[in-house]
């Protein structure tokens, strides 16, 4: 056993006996296993280049859709991500990458997306593409978005899951994160699937 599994099986355990994961339910989030499509696109990153999964191959990937002017559910659930991440131990934070899809490629530009996710951490990834691709992947992971009527201004909102949709380290979807959860119950969540490595 190596000395950087050792923490994270250490943690997983404390918390089984503590019974965090409850005697029937394995995990706190949705178990998907086996109900959606492994992860695949083919997105814009912050520098304009191509990004796909295997970019950030071997990591727990969280993928969330989302927009940099959504006024509250997107910054307080990447920060909600990173509060979950920063609680599991150091050697494994940089397992876990964060791809925050932006559906209002209208507004958000790579440069502008690159910015607000490092805001939020240097495993946080912003990606786009043209809104027909967007609506390509968000229909392969059973979800959608919508823009509501600019204002005088032009402003609009934009209406998208809350979800967040975890992967293991092959690329399977595994877990649905939805909103309720705790920090302590993502994080949690994100150790169990990190441990199985």
């Amino acid at each position: 056993m190596t000395k950087r599994l050792l923490p994270l099986i250490l943690t997983v355990s404390v918390l089984a006996l503590t019974g965090c994961f409850g005697n029937d339910e394995q995990w706190h989030g949705k178990d998907i296993s086996g109900l959606m499509p492994e992860l695949e696109f083919e997105l814009v990153g912050a520098g304009g280049q191509t990004v796909t999964p295997e970019d950030s191959a071997g990591d727990i990937r969280l993928l969330y859709f989302g927009f940099t002017s959504c006024p509250d559910v997107c910054p307080t659930t990447l920060t909600d991500l990173r509060k979950a991440v920063n609680q599991l131990p150091a050697d494994y934070r940089d397992d876990i990458t964060t791809l925050f899809v932006s559906v209002d490629p209208q507004r958000d530009t790579p440069e502008r997306l690159g910015s607000y996710a490092s805001f939020f951490g240097d495993h946080v990834v912003g990606l786009t593409a043209a809104e027909p691709e967007l609506r390509e992947l968000t229909k392969r992971y059973r979800t959608t978005f919508g823009y509501d009527e600019p204002d005088a201004d032009g402003n609009y909102n934009v209406s998208h899951s809350s979800a967040v949709y975890v992967f293991d380290r092959s690329g399977n979807a595994r877990l649905l994160l939805r909103p309720g959860l705790t920090t302590q119950q993502v994080s949690e969540d994100l150790a169990q699937l990190l441990s199985e490595a």
